[in-house]
């Protein structure tokens, strides 16, 4: 049996936010060969995390694993995404969610603030965004 991937992330009320979340997600099916992978949102994002999996469960999937796209344990993977992970199992027979942990702690992540330092300008423009940088302040 499959079990499906599905990145898990805050959701933005900037849609290039969002879709750099299903790009990672599209990213990540390609690069494990997972057949099955799929984004979702707290909020401000679509589909929310119950349409991911409704989507998957049509497709024959029974195991899902969510994986947060957080940085932290904060209040939304410690309260409201178990919360949310059991109304789901509730709604759907024979079902089985579970979730991993978020990014904070894993090696990678220092090696990845380590190689933004190592690219970044050692001189910042005025307005604090390096020549790197995807995104503009606003103004």
């Amino acid at each position: 049996m499959t079990t499906a991937i599905i990145v898990f992330a805050h959701g933005s009320r900037l849609e290039p936010a969002n879709e750099a979340v299903r790009a990672a997600a599209r990213q990540l099916a390609a690069a494990g060969g997972f057949e099955a992978v799929e984004a979702a949102f707290l909020e401000l994002g679509k589909p929310d995390l119950e349409t991911a999996v409704r989507l998957l469960a049509a497709r024959g999937v029974r195991d899902f694993l969510v994986l947060p796209y957080f940085l932290t344990l904060g209040i939304h993977l410690e309260r409201d995404l178990p919360r949310i992970i059991n109304e789901i199992a509730g709604r759907f027979d024979g079902v089985t969610i579970r979730a991993a942990a978020p990014l904070d702690g894993h090696p990678a992540l220092v090696e990845i603030l380590l190689d933004r330092v190592r690219t970044s300008s050692q001189t910042p423009p005025a307005d604090g965004i390096g020549p790197d940088s995807d995104f503009r302040p606003r103004r």
